[in-house]
């Protein structure tokens, strides 16, 4: 769950699983808003025996060949494979220790899944991350035609659109992310099965390529990465609710999009999502968030505030250690800042589009919340952020840390 982008307002900020999970929430309310108008559209269709069933909302292998393409014409061999495993493998080992001292806390595990991939690589593994994702639309996408009349031709050619339309939209945002990602820790969200263990991933072809461009020192640089992917892995698997309640949020609000799709299909279809979006024009929201329902809009914030927490820490964590570890830090912070400042206009464009803007500076509010709050009370005051959920940041409370600090302090009775 945690990739490196070059985005933030020093050189830790990231956009990383969150990040990705951010922009396929949205997307995953897009094609709901995708399903609502192909049945609007079914409801006037002729039948037509020849054909039977409509097709899925996304096809994962027309996602897998377009991010793919996307990332060709790189292979890496066996003996590439086990050269970095190991050293990623050390670099970890070693961040463990540092990290347990400065966070008066520790692991659970040893972190025995580090594995070093190539672009392609992540794609694959983060393609079946995002089924699980994509999993509720897909449910609700299957029952609403279960509902219609499963062959009407206006449904099949309206389903086949959609379905293109946002078999392309994922492959692209798998493929833009999978050149540019650094580092992730993967921890599966809305699967079946229990999760004992994340993976630690680490993108080497990106980060040897950002290492190039940067003229920054390589074992430097790559350590910095182990020390906020391994945190990543300590505020997970030291604090097991946090990805219950992770996975409660959006279980919720996949569960609100059911309920709102059966609404609008019965009043309107997407004529009631066009009536929404007027309403919420005038609240200046991103473009995802005008489709939303007030309830809606309420998880999503409660989602925003606890990925900009999970990053803000990691990053924090990351500055803090850095900057006593590494003799070169102040020049990797500076350049990626600079590298941050001077996105092309490619990466401006997608960034805007996917709507991942405003999760980077929700990220930035984030590493700036736990800074304050070390700063002003300690790392064991900023801990209590993992203690339970009723100790986590509202957004607001992201925004201002005070607010958070007096909360917490009525509640502990100082």
């Amino acid at each position: 769950m945690a990739n490196y982008t070059n985005a933030g307002k020093n050189s830790g900020q990231t956009m990383n699983k969150y990040g990705k999970l951010a922009a396929g929430v949205g997307l995953a309310t897009v094609a709901a808003v995708g399903a609502a108008w192909a049945n609007s559209k079914s409801r006037q269709a002729q039948l037509n025996e020849g054909r039977s069933g409509p097709p899925s909302m996304i096809d994962w292998e027309k996602v897998r060949s377009t991010a793919h393409r996307m990332n060709a014409n790189q292979s890496v061999t066996a003996e590439w494979r086990q050269h970095w495993n190991r050293y990623y493998s050390e670099l970890v080992s070693r961040a463990v220790p540092i990290i347990e001292e400065y966070a008066h806390t520790s692991f659970p595990r040893n972190l025995d899944t580090v594995q070093v991939v190539s672009r392609t690589d992540w794609v694959d593994a983060n393609i079946i991350s995002f089924k699980q994702l994509f999993e509720p639309i897909e449910k609700l996408n299957r029952e609403a035609q279960q509902r219609s009349n499963p062959n009407a031709v206006s449904q099949m050619v309206m389903g086949g659109i959609n379905q293109t339309v946002i078999s392309a939209e994922v492959g692209i945002l798998l493929g833009y992310l999978g050149r540019r990602v650094l580092g992730q820790y993967d921890l599966s969200l809305l699967g079946k099965e229990p999760v004992v263990a994340g993976k630690v991933y680490f993108v080497e072809p990106n980060i040897n390529q950002t290492i190039e461009n940067m003229g920054v020192d390589g074992d430097e640089f790559r350590l910095w990465i182990a020390l906020h992917e391994t945190t990543h892995a300590f505020e997970f698997e030291s604090h097991p609710w946090v990805r219950q309640h992770f996975n409660s949020i959006l279980e919720k609000y996949f569960g609100l999009i059911t309920d709102d799709l059966g609404r609008l299909k019965q009043n309107g279809g997407l004529g009631g999502y066009l009536k929404r979006i007027r309403e919420n024009d005038a609240k200046g929201s991103g473009w995802i968030e005008k489709v939303m329902t007030p309830e809606q809009h309420a998880l999503f914030e409660e989602l925003q505030a606890l990925m900009s927490i999970v990053e803000g820490y990691s990053n924090h964590m990351m500055n803090a250690i850095g900057s006593k570890l590494m003799p070169n830090y102040e020049q990797i912070k500076y350049r990626m800042d600079n590298r941050s400042k001077n996105r092309s206009l490619i990466d401006k464009l997608f960034v805007r589009l996917t709507g991942m803007n405003l999760k980077l500076e929700q990220y930035r509010l984030g590493e700036i919340f736990v800074d304050t709050v070390v700063e002003k009370k300690g790392i064991d005051f900023a801990n209590l952020i993992w203690a339970e959920a009723k100790y986590l940041p509202s957004l607001q409370e992201v925004k201002e840390p005070q607010r958070w600090i007096s909360r917490v302090e009525i509640m502990q009775g100082a």
